[in-house]
């Protein structure tokens, strides 16, 4: 089920049939991820608070965005937080980052959310001025641990 088009672009939930898709667009902007990975990882995602949404025109997604939400002693609704927001190289600038962003605020309302956050890499400013654009403010930062040891050598 398509959430939205616009000028031939659809923006629709993630399949597991999209996983080769999203590999390539993985590997188009640099990261890594299998194929087989991302059939895993979106049926897990759909069966938890969670949405993972593709922007499709023709051949490979062009765009990813994927949240979940969760509650918190601080809120009396869930909080929405996009994990991954991603526009293959050669279709940025043409407002797809925007359609999947509008997308993502609208299934997070649908799931009762209150509000929209969205983790980004220090090292991307191109991510942080693209929050920025789009009504995002800094609120605070973020700090991370692995849980296991490293193995070691």
């Amino acid at each position: 089920m398509g959430l939205g088009t616009r000028y031939g672009l659809e923006i629709r939930a993630a399949a597991a049939g999209d996983a080769p898709g999203l590999s390539q667009l993985f590997d188009a902007c640099g990261l890594t991820l299998s194929a087989r990975d991302a059939a895993d990882r979106l049926d897990i995602l759909r069966r938890e608070q969670a949405a993972a949404l593709i922007a499709v025109e023709w051949g490979p997604p062009s765009g990813l965005v994927v949240m979940n939400w969760y509650r918190t002693l601080l809120s009396g609704a869930p909080v929405a937080q996009i994990t991954v927001l991603l526009v293959a190289p050669d279709d940025r600038r043409r407002g797809i980052g925007r359609l999947l962003l509008k997308a993502a605020a609208q299934a997070a309302r649908v799931a009762g959310c209150a509000s929209l956050e969205a983790l980004v890499d220090v090292d991307r400013p191109d991510s942080q001025g693209f929050c920025l654009a789009t009504g995002f403010t800094l609120t605070g930062q973020r700090f991370a641990r692995p849980l296991r040891k490293a193995a070691q050598p």
